[in-house]
């Protein structure tokens, strides 16, 4: 009987080149959809470097605007300073000649209060005990210039130096509080600026006369002042407390900042 041997079986080499050739052609079309989603990419981030590059022009364009834009208003109330003071010295009638003169000192003292809110614009700090100090000086006298019985401002506090980012919201921030304690308040108006017992400070501006209304809520109220003091503190990330004066009587508004 023959026996007839089988040898076994080669295996084919085709599968394999094949199965190579599959993974060649999706490596290549992996690679081919990175390069294409990294060009993506690219392109997006180029939008947005170039949206980026757009608002700092806009911002940098209306920092200039604003500047020339109080440099022609300091401009322009001092040259309305002049005319009055002009037309005082040639009245004929004294009482005439007083209001006038009485006038053009009010609208020289805004114009410092408003001088005084942007002299700390490009510096990195102020020494901000001493900005109240002045800040306050003129606000007196543009209070005591009224027919009203003289008001007094007390600034209390140790001095301490502020990032101006800080400190010109804190400014325009007193400069409203002032103006609303020396509208509906009566007496002396305090000014204080101390450190808060958990962190940071404490800036409280408070006035004699009568309490707020129970259930006053400053966030509620329509008038602009109360609208940019709270833009103010948010711009700092800060916090406002209200309450009474020491001898609970009249109001205080403390805005609490780190």
């Amino acid at each position: 009987m023959t026996i007839h041997h089988h040898l076994p079986h080669k295996p084919d080499s085709f599968p394999i080149e094949s199965s190579e050739c599959r993974t060649v052609a999706s490596c290549k079309r992996k690679l081919a959809a990175h390069r294409r989603a990294e060009i993506r990419l690219r392109e997006t981030v180029a939008r947005d470097e170039a949206l980026l590059r757009q608002k700092d022009e806009l911002i940098q364009n209306q920092a200039l605007l604003s500047k020339e834009s109080d440099h022609r208003l300091l401009n322009d109330l001092q040259v309305v300073v002049s005319l009055i003071s002009l037309q005082s010295r040639g009245s004929k009638n004294p009482e005439v000649a007083l209001e006038l003169a009485a006038a053009a000192d009010r609208i020289s003292t805004i114009a410092r209060i408003h001088r005084r809110l942007h002299y700390c614009d490009g510096v990195q700090s102020v020494a901000f005990k001493g900005f109240l100090d002045d800040l306050c000086r003129d606000f007196s006298v543009l209070l005591s210039s009224d027919q009203r019985p003289e008001r007094v401002i007390v600034v209390e506090g140790a001095e301490t130096n502020l990032p101006s980012t800080t400190a010109i919201p804190l400014g325009f921030i007193v400069n409203e509080l002032i103006t609303n304690a020396a509208k509906h308040g009566e007496g002396r108006i305090t000014v204080r600026l101390e450190q808060n017992s958990g962190k940071g400070y404490a800036l409280s501006v408070c006035n004699d006369g009568a309490s707020l209304p129970e259930g006053f809520d400053p966030a509620a109220g329509k008038g602009m002042g109360m609208r940019i003091i709270q833009s103010f503190i948010g711009r700092i990330g800060g916090a406002m407390q209200i309450g009474q004066n020491d001898n609970n009587q009249g109001a205080r508004f403390t805005v609490l900042f780190s």
